[in-house]
């Protein structure tokens, strides 16, 4: 192995260390909550090795929240049955004993700073909402895999993050059922009306 092989591998681990850090720390706080300085620490660096490989905050953030985005965790890649398979991947996700961690929390803790709101905005176009789109046969694509993803963020809202009691206790395959239905209703394409 070469000198600059070995450093590359070492700049490789450590970028991957501060990233895997920045992941935790954003999710578990929101963009604002966390500063570079406790990522930094986290990862065994320093602040300035951070802004190194990202930038800034807020360039650190961005590569965060593409990462997080870009992972299909609800909306499956090449689903058969759309709806069936994101109503039991949701339904799996929010169970109440499954771990906190991931693109739905980094949302929903940063979503309030105008800046992290736009660089999310970009990944769920980019990511989720591209594949939601991309699977939808008919008219206004774009527009049902949005309301597809309002009611899969909601749900996940009120079933993982409020804990409302109907929605955290209920069966499964009971909610599983009615969510697909539910998806349904945006994932096949509408009736044209007869002439």
């Amino acid at each position: 192995m070469t000198l600059a092989t070995n450093r590359r591998r070492h700049a490789g681990n450590t970028r991957q260390a501060i990233l895997d850090a920045a992941v935790t720390a954003f999710t578990r706080h929101g963009y604002t909550g966390v500063g570079v300085r406790e990522i930094a620490a986290n990862a065994g660096v320093t602040a300035m090795l951070v802004n190194r490989y990202f930038g800034s905050k807020e360039g650190l953030f961005a590569e965060v929240v593409d990462v997080s985005f870009a992972q299909p965790t609800v909306v499956p890649q090449d689903a058969r049955d759309l709806a069936a398979e994101t109503a039991e991947a949701l339904v799996a996700r929010t169970a109440p004993d499954t771990d906190e961690l991931g693109p739905f929390a980094l949302m929903l803790r940063s979503a309030a700073d105008p800046r992290a709101a736009e660089i999310i905005q970009a990944a769920v176009e980019k990511h989720v909402g591209a594949r939601f789109t991309d699977a939808l046969q008919g008219p206004h694509p774009q527009e049902r895999a949005e309301l597809g993803l309002a009611l899969i963020a909601g749900t996940w809202l009120m079933r993982r993050i409020i804990g409302t009691p109907a929605l955290r206790d209920a069966d499964p395959a009971a909610l599983t059922a009615h969510l697909t239905r539910m998806l349904a209703a945006v994932t096949e394409p509408p009736a044209t009306p007869s002439p």
